[in-house]
């Protein structure tokens, strides 16, 4: 479900509905959890996604949290989602540390916006209390998702490789969509991170995309593809190398050597 709070402040920096008190009760104890467990540890943990902006469903949604610097991260997603099997379709920690946030590359400023925006404190230092707000606009579209043209190669690969086209599609959706709505917060002087969203109004921008965007979205919410599907998606005059050219051409793609962190936007 779409954050309803996500949109443009009067001054033009991003908003969204990320706060701690719109968790939703029927997760708190799972937060508090995560809080404790990182606690007396090193390192700073953020909760983001649905649970943190209370758009969550219990049994449906995925719970997401952010680790910077916290020693055993991957261990601590396993122990979460065994202990509260159930309330969610899993525990997910995308694992980061501080150079990931610093520095003028693309990349590392978009981390910084999502941390500012999206990201919920929970247990160790905070880094994001000094950052300032950020302005919705390309430099803040290009630094979430300028990535998009690596990623196309990356797909690629691992399709020749024989990587499952069912995984992959999962992959290829969210990422490429999240891309569109880049595409849509530049082309319409807004802000917005939604796959439907997105999917909705690129369409009326450019309707012959639309059943191909259409498609995408269903592999995001759970539809399996074929390897064929997955192969006329990516290759020349498909929908993702279609999306990457519009992006490259709108908002612009990272340069060569930007960074390699390990923030998920």
């Amino acid at each position: 479900m779409p954050d309803p709070f996500e949109g443009v402040e009067p001054d033009g920096t991003i908003r969204t509905g990320a706060r701690r008190d719109r968790v939703p009760p029927e997760f708190e104890a799972l937060v508090v959890a995560a809080t404790s467990a990182v606690d007396a540890a090193p390192g700073s943990l953020y909760l983001y996604g649905s649970v943190a902006n209370g758009t969550a469903q219990p049994g449906t949604s995925d719970v997401d949290l952010l680790a910077i610097d916290v020693t055993d991260a991957p261990g601590l997603a396993l122990s979460l989602t065994r202990d509260f099997a159930g309330l969610s379709r899993g525990v997910e920690v995308s694992v980061s540390v501080a150079q990931d946030f610093l520095g003028d590359t693309d990349e590392a400023y978009g981390n910084r916006v999502f941390l500012r925006h999206y990201c919920v404190h929970l247990a160790g230092p905070d880094r994001a209390v000094a950052l300032p707000r950020f302005p919705a606009d390309v430099k803040a579209a290009r630094g979430f998702n300028g990535d998009v043209g690596r990623a196309l190669a990356r797909w690629r690969d691992a399709l020749e490789f024989g990587q499952s086209p069912e995984a992959l599609g999962v992959r290829i959706a969210r990422k490429t969509l999240l891309a569109v709505a880049g595409l849509v917060s530049v082309h319409d002087d807004t802000w917005t991170t939604s796959r439907a969203r997105a999917v909705e109004r690129w369409s009326e921008i450019e309707p012959r995309l639309g059943p191909y965007l259409a498609t995408l979205e269903a592999w995001s919410s759970g539809a399996v593809p074929s390897r064929p599907d997955v192969e006329r998606a990516l290759r020349d005059g498909g929908v993702v190398p279609t999306v990457v050219r519009r992006f490259a051409d709108l908002i612009g793609l990272w340069p060569t050597g930007d960074g390699a962190g390990g923030v998920r936007h």
